[in-house]
Formats: structure tokens, sequence, C-alpha cells
């Protein structure tokens, strides 16, 4: 049974969807398109960059939907069984599905990529990755360290063993310090522009609320598995709460893997930029099958499959 998965914020390149762009007239109709929804050439930084300004999480975002999105159309017949993203990826998942039309998609992801990104300088916080321990010790770390102000929390349980943390500066170092004493084999913070999957996220939830509660949100043809649930969900008035609740909550992938897997997933194709999702699973899993469609070389070979 198929799953098809799709990539999330740091999976970005300067470069991507630059020859499919080139070569593919139904890719360059929805770039072009894109740009018109956003009223600015989000293609020129994709395709020229600088990499700085990709990063921003305000063009990182857009422009990895955009990317998995035209990749998606480009497949013949994928036949999905069930879909699932990380993070950012999880609203180009419901597209995928039907459950959200592509322009209406487009505006949600560039408003909270904004609302995200707002948030974060007022509100400057940090995320570390701790590698070696059990997620429940992780947690438990976080426990003992957020008091007051000082806050950290489990931000994204991305595999057995690995797991990042996010909240305030001050919080997650401490989270990490503790984290080495405790056996982590890696612990260290990571370079992002604010505490996503945090509490320090809430005003980039309320905010966001507005746009998704104007947003057209129906039901899913297939199942997504949404990250802060690790269920599958194809209710449109379900989707819409689990949006909102994605900013503070954790992104509980390995959980939604071994889910999809319980459910009868045995190939996962990750369908965007990279291949973090890929060795994500494989770590996850060894019973299942990964590969990914990310170049318009990927395209032709599934299609030919």
């Amino acid at each position: 049974m198929r799953a098809f998965i799709f990539p999330g914020q740091g999976s970005q390149s300067v470069g991507m969807g630059l020859e499919e762009y080139r070569e593919r007239g139904r890719v360059r109709d929805i770039f072009d398109r894109a740009n018109g929804v956003l009223g600015y050439r989000l293609s020129d930084v994709m395709f020229e960059g600088p990499v700085e300004k990709l990063t921003a999480t305000e063009h990182a975002q857009p422009a990895l939907f955009i990317h998995s999105l035209a990749l998606y159309d480009m497949l013949e017949s994928p036949e999905p069984a069930m879909a699932a993203g990380h993070s950012l990826g999880e609203y180009a998942a419901l597209t995928a599905a039907g459950a959200i039309p592509f322009d209406d998609a487009l505006r949600l992801v560039d408003a909270r990529s904004r609302a995200m990104a707002e948030a974060g300088s007022e509100r400057p916080g940090t995320m570390g990755a701790i590698i070696g321990l059990d997620d429940d010790v992780v947690a438990g770390i976080c426990a003992r360290i957020s008091e007051g102000d000082r806050i950290v929390v489990p931000a994204n349980y991305n595999s057995d063993g690995q797991v990042v943390v996010s909240g305030t500066v001050e919080g997650v170092r401490g989270a990490l310090e503790e984290a080495k004493g405790a056996g982590a084999r890696m612990a260290r913070e990571i370079n992002v522009s604010g505490a996503f999957h945090s509490p320090l996220m809430e005003p980039a939830a309320e905010k966001f609320s507005e746009a998704l509660a104007d947003a057209p949100i129906g039901d899913a043809r297939f199942p997504v598995y949404m990250n802060a649930v690790a269920e599958p969900v194809t209710d449109g008035g379900e989707i819409r709460e689990l949006l909102r609740k994605q900013l503070t909550s954790p992104v509980l992938w390995t959980q939604s893997v071994n889910r999809m897997i319980a459910d009868g997933a045995t190939e996962f194709i990750e369908v965007g930029a990279g291949n973090v999702l890929q060795k994500l699973v494989s770590r996850i899993s060894r019973t299942v099958t990964t590969s990914g469609v990310a170049t318009m070389e990927d395209v032709d070979r599934f299609n030919e499959n």
C-alpha cells in the first residue's frame, strides 16, 4: 500500500524547480499562477536565491509547498492510499488529497509563514536536536527545565531516539545540557528563526486562525495522517481545527509513520525537495520501502513504473 509524504521547512535549496519550470509547461503554469496568488515572483527567489532570502520562513514555506505540488501534478496515476506531511508539508498532503484548493492552500501557507516569522521576532526562541535518548526521557527533561519564562517542549518526534525541542533560548540550552548529561549522542542548537511548535507560537496561531476561518476546507479524498494527532483524518472540520493546533503542538512524525504502517502502508514516497523524510522513515521501520520524487528524472522514473 502506497503512502505519499511531503517535506517541511529546511529541505529548500536554491535552484529548486528550475529545470522543471524550463522543461514542462504544466510546471511553468503552476509557478506563474503561484506568483500571481502571492503578488510577487517567488520563483525568482527559488531559482536564483540568495540562499539567505530563500531560507527565510516567509519564502521557504511557500517555495516548498509550490515545489511539492508541481512535482505531484506531473505524476501519472499516483493513487496514494494515504498521505502525510512534516509540519509545512501537511499543506501539500491536504492539497494532494483535494481537501484544500491549490490557490487557497498557498494563501494559507503564506499567512502561516508570515505569522510564524512575526511571532519569532516578537517572542524570540530557538530549537535544538537531541539524538540518542528515549522520547519519554527527553519529555521529562523538558518538564523539569520549564518554569516561568524558561520554556522548552518536545517539538518534533522525528524518529526513534531523535527529538527536536523548542522554546526560549534559556530553556532550550538548559535542556540540551541536561540531555548531554543523560547520555545523548548529540544535543545541539539548530539555526532557526523561532521556537516553532511550542507555546511561543501562540500569537502566530491566533493570527493564523483568521485566515483559517475564511479558507474553503473540505473533506479529503484519502486519509491524511495529521501531525498533531498521528491519526488518519478526512473530515474538513477536523482538518481546520488540527491545522491551527499544529502551530503550537509537537509534530508526531514517528507516531504518524508507525500508524500508517499499522494501517497497511508498505511503500513511502517523498514528493518534494531533499530526502529528509525518506531517511526518517527508514530509521523508524526497516520493513517498508522508501523512494523520492525530487527532480524531473524522478518524475519520469515514477511514471515509467
